[in-house]
């Protein structure tokens, strides 16, 4: 917008120009109370035109000022968003997989479901929720009487894992040959892996 307008002063001053070089024949033959009258007239239209080339220069550094501002700020927004994803302290959505053990014999230890997460890290995997907890940077898991704990609070079999991330790395990760799924069924656990289009993990962690 400020290069429109000063295309269009510089535009008015050229015009200005050629008109004036127009009148040079005329002015030859003008009264000196003429020639004031114009030389008057030119200088109010050149303090104008100093005028409006002041403003548009202010426009412009206005306007690189709220670019810079605007970027600074965007930057500001990314970052939050990212650093509260690594937190799990924002929801998330994505493509992914769901994970899904059942434990029937009751064989799975926090030692499979850690394995299962850092697994899920290992190929990727950007957000991860186990049941209703969502794992953060320092996410552990316990055996206790009643089975696992994942940060202090009960899981109840099924495990379902919730991995936003590529699905086909993380399929391929999970299934790789004595890997974690062979580790699982050895526990005597069914495992499934559904790569989804969209993943929503809504289960956030408390700042």
């Amino acid at each position: 917008m400020a290069g429109g307008l000063l295309c269009l002063v510089l535009g008015f001053a050229v015009v200005a120009q050629i008109q004036s070089n127009e009148r040079d024949t005329t002015f030859a033959t003008a009264r000196q109370d003429e020639l004031v009258g114009v030389l008057s007239d030119l200088g109010q239209r050149s303090e104008r035109l100093r005028g409006d080339l002041r403003e548009l220069e202010d426009t412009k550094a206005q306007l690189e000022r709220d670019a810079e501002g605007g970027t600074a700020l965007e930057e500001a927004r990314k970052r939050a968003t990212t650093y509260g994803l690594l937190a799990g302290t924002v929801p998330a959505e994505g493509p992914g997989i769901e994970l899904l053990i059942t434990d029937p014999r009751r064989g799975v230890r926090a030692i499979n479901l850690l394995d299962a997460l850092q697994e899920l890290r290992d190929a990727g995997a950007e957000v991860v929720q186990v049941n209703d907890v969502r794992a953060g940077v320092d996410t552990y898991f316990l055996d206790d009487r009643n089975g696992v704990q994942a940060d202090g609070r009960p899981l109840t079999p099924p495990y379902r894992f919730l991995a936003i991330g590529d699905p086909h790395t993380m399929t391929t990760a999970l299934n790789i040959p004595g890997g974690l799924v062979k580790t699982l069924q050895g526990a005597g656990a069914d495992v499934s892996i559904t790569p989804r289009a969209k993943i929503a993990v809504d289960a956030i962690r408390s700042p």
